[in-house]
C-alpha cells in the first residue's frame, strides 16, 4: 500500500537463507619437530625453547613451536592444533626468522621474547610491562599462551588478546570501551604466508554489536546486529547451538563476541578469516580427521555489503530480477543505474507519508527473514517493550522502521531499535505554525531573511564565478573539467550539526575540520576556511585543483567543495585514525604502530611524494610536509594531505624562489627557510625529518631535557658514534628489524643534507627502501636552522610567512 510507513532494508540480505556446500582448499602446513625429551606445557625462568622443541598443553590439544607454512627458510613461532597441524596463532608473522637458530626466552623483566640467534636481536616480544622477573609461560589446554606472575598468579600477557587470523573457543572479538583496545582478526597475506594481509574482522560496537569484515578501506561483509541469540544475518548459528554457546558480552570494559564449547565432548571449532576476506566456521571431525565447513560468509551475492541499498530487498533465488527488488510502495532511486546492474543507490517511496497531518492511513508492514540494517546511527533502547517501540516510531515522523533489539522471550522480543531520517519538510511545517500573535514579527523576519538571502545569493554567485575563473585560469593541469561536486552550505551545516564542537576533529592553519555525514550515510571530513587564517582563494584553489586531479592511494581524496558568501569549505574522505602525529608522539598510542606498520607508512609516504614529483603529469611541490599532514586510514596506510601551500612546476622548471616562505619550522629545508628557494628536494628534506621522527618517536624539536638542539643533531651524533640503534623508539626497539631500521636512519640522514644536490630524489628513496642490499652513499654532517624572534607573521598554526627570521647553525661534533 502506497503512503504506508514500512520497515527499511539498507543491507543486502536474502529472504530465504540456506546452507550451500563450499569446497574449501586448505594448505598443508609443514611442521618440523625434533624430539627433546618429554614435552611440557610450561616454560619457566632459566629455560628456553629452541627450534625443534615444543610446549604441549596438558591434554595434548595444542602445541607451541616453530613452523614453516611456505618457504622452509622462513621460520615462525606458532600455536597449532596438535591433531591437524593448523596454526591458530603466529607470533612473528611479519618478522620471520631466516634459519633454525631461533630461541624463545624469558627476559629480565619477565617478558616473553623470540630471539633471532643468527642476527642476535629480538624478532618478537610480548612487551610485558611492569612485571616481576619471577614468571612462567604456560600453554593452556584452551590454546591460550599466558605469561603468569608466579607469586600472585596474575596473567601479565596472553595470546588470546593478540589474535592472528583465527578465533577459537574462549577468544574475544570486540573492544574495550575504556581503553580503546581492540580484539580483531587480520588475514594472512597468502595461504602460505602468515604476514599481515589486507582484510580485517572487527566488531562494530556502535548501536547493537555487529561483526564486520573489511578489505582495504571498504566493508566487504557484516553479520547484522546481535539479536540475543545470533547475529541477524547468520540464523544458521542456531543449528549448531548444541555444540557451541554463542554470546555477546557487554560490560563497561568489554563489548565482545565469544563462543565456547557447549559440552566437554564438543568438537574443536575455529573461525578463520581468509586472505580474500571470507570468514569460515570450521569444525573438527575426529572420525575423518578433517575440518568440516559449517558456514562461510559472504555466502552469496546477497551478502555483499549494501548490495541493494536503502529500502531494497535482495533474494539469491531471483537472478532474473538482478537479485534486487524494491519493497512494496517503492521504486528504484536511479532507474538508469539499475538497468546497468548498479543497484546500491537503493529505492524511494512512490508516495509520501502523511505523518503529522492527522491521517490514520500510515501503518507498518513487517519484513521477515532479512538481515537488519546498520545500527551505528540508529536509536537503541534495550529497556523498552516492542509495543512501546512501535508507538514511538509511529509518533516520530522521522522514523522509517523499528525492530526488537532482543528476540528472546515471547511476544516477538523486547528492546527497541529505531531507524530515522531527517525530514526537513515536516520540520518546517512544525516551526511555521500560524500563531496569530506573532504574525507581524514573522512577516518582518521573513522579509529580512529574504533580503539577506538575495544578497547572499548575489554575493555567492560573484564568488563562485570568480572562483571558477581562478580554477580555469590557474589550472595548470590542462583540464578545466574537474568533475568535483559543489555541495550546498545548508547540506554541510546539517551534516556537521551546524558545525557543532562535538563534531570537530581538529584545527590547523586553514581552519577547523569537522566530521560529517552526507547523502548516503557517507562519513566525510569537512575543512572550513577560517576568515582570520591568512589563507584565501589561492590556497583554496590549490586544494581543489591539485587533489581533485591527482589520484593516488597515498594522497587524501577530495570529494567536493562549497563556496557560500565568504565561506569556503572542502570535503574529504574521512580517515578514522587521524594523523601520524597523533600516534608517534603519544606515549599511549605509539604502541599501536609496530615496526612493520611504521615501515609501511615510511614507504607509503615516499610513494606518494614520488607520484607528486614525477609520476603525475607535472611536478608538484608540497612545501608543508609534516607528521600532522600525514593521515592514516583504517588500515594505517598513509595519505598525504593539506595541499594549500603546494606549487606546480611545468616544463623543464627545476626550482623557484619566493619572498613568502610558508611551511613549518624544523621541516623546512635550509635553502627554503633562508633564501626562499624551493624544489622537489625541499620536500625530500621534509620527508627525511618525518622518517627520523617515525623511527625515533621524537619530534624534530627535542624536549629541553635532551642535550641536543633538535632531532637531526641527536640522530647524527648517534650515527657517527655507531650507536644509531639507540635512536629507535623504545616501543618498537625489541621487535623491529635492525636492518630495516638502520636503512631508514641512513636514508633519513641523506634526505636532510644541507646541499640539495646531495639529497636523493624520491625515485631513489623508493628504490632504496625496496632494495635493502642497495649501496648507499655516506651521509654528510647535516645543518640545522633555528627561528629568531623577529615578530614574523604567522599564517596559521606554526607556519611561517617570512624569510628573514631564521639563523643557520652548523652542528659541531660530539
Amino acid at each position: 500500500m502506497q503512503g504506508k510507513k514500512e520497515s527499511t532494508v539498507m543491507e543486502a540480505a536474502t529472504t530465504n537463507i540456506f546452507y550451500r556446500p563450499v569446497i574449501f582448499f586448505s594448505v598443508l602446513l609443514c611442521f618440523q619437530y625434533r624430539a627433546a625429551g618429554v614435552a611440557s606445557d610450561t616454560l619457566s625462568n632459566g629455560r628456553n625453547l629452541t627450534d625443534g622443541d615444543t610446549l604441549v598443553s596438558a591434554n595434548g590439544s595444542f602445541t607451541l613451536g616453530f613452523f614453516s607454512p611456505g618457504l622452509p627458510s622462513r621460520r615462525y613461532l606458532a600455536i597449532w592444533f596438535s591433531e591437524s597441524a593448523d596454526a591458530v596463532w603466529v607470533a612473528n608473522r611479519d618478522s620471520p626468522l631466516n634459519d633454525t637458530a631461533g630461541v624463545v626466552v624469558i627476559d629480565g623483566t619477565g617478558g616473553l621474547v623470540l630471539l633471532d640467534g643468527a642476527a642476535g636481536q629480538a624478532a618478537w616480544s610480548s612487551n610485558t610491562t611492569g612485571s616481576s622477573p619471577s614468571v612462567a609461560v604456560q600453554l593452556l589446554e584452551s590454546g591460550n599462551l599466558v605469561v603468569r606472575d608466579q607469586g600472585s598468579g596474575d596473567v601479565l600477557w596472553q595470546s588470546f588478546d593478540n589474535p592472528s587470523n583465527t578465533l577459537i573457543a574462549g577468544m574475544r572479538l570486540g573492544r574495550n570501551p575504556r581503553t580503546g583496545a581492540e580484539w580483531s582478526l587480520t588475514s594472512w597475506r597468502a595461504p602460505d604466508d602468515p604476514a599481515t594481509g589486507g582484510c580485517r574482522r572487527v566488531m562494530d560496537t556502535r548501536g547493537l554489536a555487529d561483526c564486520v569484515s573489511w578489505c582495504g578501506a571498504g566493508k566487504k561483509y557484516r553479520t547484522g546486529p546481535w539479536n540475543g541469540l545470533w547475529f541477524s544475518g547468520v540464523p544458521e548459528m542456531a543449528s549448531y547451538s548444541s555444540m557451541f554457546a554463542n554470546q555477546v558480552v557487554v560490560k563497561p570494559d568489554e563489548i565482545a563476541y565469544v563462543f565456547t564449547a557447549a559440552t566437554a565432548a564438543a568438537p574443536f571449532s575455529r573461525l578463520v578469516l581468509s586472505e580474500a576476506g571470507v570468514i569460515q566456521r570450521l569444525v573438527w571431525d575426529p572420525s575423518s580427521k578433517g575440518w568440516n565447513t559449517f558456514a562461510q560468509a559472504p555466502r552469496d551475492v546477497c551478502d555483499d555489503y549494501a548490495k541493494c541499498g536503502a529500502f531494497g530487498l535482495c533474494n539469491v533465488n531471483t537472478a532474473s530480477t538482478l537479485f534486487c527488488s524494491c519493497m512494496a510502495g517503492f521504486s528504484p532511486m536511479f532507474p538508469s543505474q539499475w538497468s546497468m546492474r548498479e543497484t546500491s543507490g537503493g529505492c524511494r517511496r512512490n508516495a509520501p507519508l502523511e505523518c503529522g497531518n492527522g491521517s490514520t492511513t500510515d501503518g507498518f508492514v513487517p519484513v521477515r527473514g532479512v538481515k537488519l540494517p546498520d545500527t551505528d546511527n540508529a536509536t537503541v533502547d534495550t529497556g523498552a517493550t516492542l509495543d512501546e517501540c512501535r508507538a514511538r516510531c509511529f509518533a516520530n515522523c522521522s522514523c522509517v522502521a523499528y525492530a526488537a533489539a532482543d528476540i528472546r522471550g515471547a511476544g516477538g522480543g523486547s528492546g527497541c531499535v529505531m531507524w530515522t531520517v531527517n525530514n526537513k519538510k515536516r520540520t518546517v511545517i512544525k516551526v511555521l505554525l500560524p500563531v496569530t500573535a506573532a504574525c507581524l514579527l514573522l512577516l518582518m523576519s521573513m522579509f529580512l531573511v529574504w533580503l539577506r538571502k538575495c544578497r547572499g545569493k548575489r554575493q555567492n554567485k560573484v564568488v563562485q564565478k570568480r572562483m571558477l575563473g581562478y580554477l580555469s585560469a590557474l589550472n595548470e593541469l590542462g583540464d578545466e573539467n574537474l568533475e568535483l561536486p559543489f555541495v550546498s552550505f545548508g547540506d554541510i551545516a546539517a551534516a556537521t550539526n551546524n558545525f557543532s564542537d562535538d563534531n570537530m576533529l581538529g584545527q590547523g592553519g586553514f581552519g577547523k575540520v569537522y566530521k560529517g555525514m552526507l547523502g548516503d550515510n557517507k562519513e566525510v571530513a569537512i575543512k572550513r576556511l577560517s576568515k582570520g587564517s591568512g589563507q584565501g582563494v589561492e590556497e583554496f584553489r590549490n586544494e581543489v585543483v591539485l587533489i581533485a586531479k591527482l589520484q593516488h592511494r597515498n594522497l587524501v581524496k577530495l570529494l567536493g567543495c562549497c563556496i557560500h558568501g565568504d565561506e569556503k569549505l572542502l570535503i574529504y574522505e574521512y580517515l578514522p585514525n587521524k594523523s601520524l602525529e597523533a600516534f608517534i608522539f603519544d606515549p599511549a598510542s605509539k604502541y599501536a604502530l609496530d615496526w612493520p606498520t611504521r615501515f609501511k607508512i615510511i614507504k607509503g609516504v615516499a610513494r606518494g611524494l614520488l607520484y607528486l614529483h614525477q609520476d603525475s603529469r607535472l611536478t608538484i611541490i608540497h612545501r608543508d610536509l609534516k607528521s600532522s599532514n600525514i593521515l592514516l586510514d583504517v588500515d594505517m596506510s598513509p595519505k598525504i594531505s593539506d595541499f594549500g601551500m603546494a606549487r606546480i612546476f611545468g616544463g623543464n622548471q627545476q626550482e623557484a624562489n619566493t619572498n613568502r616562505v610558508v611551511g613549518t619550522y624544523g621541516y623546512m629545508s635550509p635553502e627554503y627557510a633562508m633564501d626562499g628557494a624551493f624544489s622537489v628536494k625541499s620536500d625530500t628534506y621534509s620527508y627525511g625529518v618525518i622518517l627520523l621522527e617515525i623511527v625515533s618517536g621524537l619530534k624534530i624539536s627535542l624536549p629541553r631535557l635532551m642535550d641536543f638542539p633538535n632531532l637531526l643533531a641527536y640522530a647524527w651524533s648517534l650515527w657517527k658514534d655507531d650507536k644509531a640503534m639507540d635512536l629507535v623508539d623504545s616501543s618498537i626497539a625489541e621487535s623491529c628489524s635492525k636492518m630495516e631500521v638502520l636503512l631508514c636512519i641512513h636514508i633519513g640522514l641523506l634526505c636532510v643534507q644541507d646541499n640539495p644536490n646531495n639529497r636523493p630524489p624520491m625515485s631513489s628513496v623508493v628504490f632504496m627502501l625496496e632494495n635493502e642490499a642497495a649501496a648507499l652513499p655516506a651521509p654528510i654532517q647535516p645543518v640545522y636552522f633555528a627561528h629568531r624572534a623577529s615578530g614574523a607573521k604567522q599564517s596559521g598554526g606554526n607556519t611561517s610567512s617570512s624569510n628573514n627570521n631564521m639563523s643557520l647553525t652548523v652542528l659541531e661534533g660530539r
